[in-house]
């Protein structure tokens, strides 16, 4: 088995979930008009496909430890595929939204069984750099899908984005289907998943740290993505394409960053390198609370350390957890991914009630409180925490 070739192959369909729930934000007003209905319905495409994102996350990680990698993600990817071609052929506003929920049940299962096959063929620095690269792929998720779908909505019409994914996920299941091999290590019985299982996780103190880590990261993430477009044009007059600009040079930093993640492993402790990025971040997004109303040069370069902190941390956390958790790997990693999920949810929801009360101070004063009673319960845990068992 090519396990570099794998990395690659399960990665790939860990990047479809943000691809695809990213993909046509460029063209929604083709949508609604396309549909003729209301851009409540359009948006509610976007929302149904995160939600069930989320929820499948808890119910593929039991799955995979119990059931295996290999057979969990080809029905993933083969529910995914077949879902995308429903949205290519939707007439309706509400066929889609059936045919959107069908999506993302299926590609739910590319993040959690990524994450288990690296944790089951990679050890120590290997894994971390495997786990960089992994991050780093679902980091361009997000970056690629709106400039695909822009480019794809511009020159056809929304149908065309849905074949593309068609195509996609079909080739990605046609590629696993020859190349991966069940990767779950044989250790006799299989033991039955009790809910239990999802207790033991949270009651760790390293994996419940690293499970609110990830939800305060999206948390923030998202109020970024949602809110500064209204910085960037009641402050400084942007047209779309300069704000696209904007938000580009924040997610290169958090692919950078994934691939520096990877790549730093073993050369410091992993939990080091956790808190000491949960710290940067504070400081970070509270740099972005000052400078955001003095100049663009300084904003950009405000969010831009933030997704290299971000984008570095994020590799480190699924390590940990895929070392922590030997036998109930994809049930930890599903809680994690459940975790963030629920904190991209969070985000836009909480930051426009504290909007109406204080403005975007409110929402980033905030989310920096958040992360730094973060990082000090990070840092309390793992100093609580037997350091061999973190880093094994």
């Amino acid at each position: 088995m090519n396990k570099a070739l794998i990395v690659y192959l399960v990665s790939l369909a860990a990047f479809l979930g943000p691809f695809t729930q990213t993909i046509y934000t460029p063209i929604l007003p083709e949508v609604t008009k396309d549909f003729g209905t209301s851009p409540f319905l359009v948006n509610l495409t976007i929302s149904i496909f995160t939600l069930f994102l989320a929820l499948m996350q808890v119910v593929y990680g039991p799955l995979t430890d119990t059931k295996g990698r290999r057979n969990i993600i080809l029905f993933g990817i083969f529910i995914y595929t077949l879902a995308s071609l429903g949205c290519f052929f939707s007439q309706s506003i509400y066929i889609l939204l059936l045919f959107r929920a069908m999506q993302a049940i299926g590609i739910a299962a590319g993040s959690v069984v990524a994450a288990t096959v690296i944790g089951d063929l990679f050890e120590g620095k290997a894994r971390g750099k495997a786990m960089g690269t992994f991050q780093m792929m679902v980091s361009l998720g997000p970056v690629a899908g709106p400039i695909a779908g822009g480019f794809i909505g511009g020159n056809f019409n929304f149908h065309a984005v849905f074949l593309v994914l068609v195509l996609a996920g079909l080739i990605i299941f046609i590629f696993n289907f020859i190349f991966l091999k069940e990767t779950k290590p044989k250790t006799g019985e299989t033991e039955r998943f009790q809910l239990r299982d999802f207790f033991i996780i949270l009651k760790n103190r390293a994996g419940s740290a690293i499970v609110l880590l990830g939800f305060i990261q999206y948390y923030a993430l998202y109020n970024f993505l949602v809110f500064l477009p209204n910085i960037l044009s009641e402050r400084y007059r942007l047209i779309a394409e300069q704000k696209g600009m904007v938000f580009l040079s924040m997610s290169v930093c958090i692919v950078i960053g994934s691939f520096l993640g990877g790549r730093i492993q073993g050369r410091f402790q992993n939990r080091n390198i956790m808190i000491s990025t949960a710290y940067l971040n504070v400081v970070s997004i509270l740099l972005f609370i000052f400078v955001a109303n003095i100049s663009i040069p300084l904003l950009i370069g405000s969010i831009m350390l933030f997704g290299l902190f971000l984008g570095t941390s994020l590799p480190v956390q699924t390590t940990l957890l895929t070392q922590i958790f030997q036998t109930n790997r994809s049930t930890a990693i599903g809680v994690y991914n459940f975790s963030r999920y629920i904190g991209m949810a969070c985000g836009p929801i909480v930051g426009s009630w504290l909007h109406e009360i204080g403005g975007y101070n409110a929402i980033y004063g905030f989310v920096d409180m958040l992360f730094l009673s973060c990082s000090l319960i990070l840092t309390k845990q793992f100093v609580q925490t037997n350091q061999t068992k973190i880093e094994g």
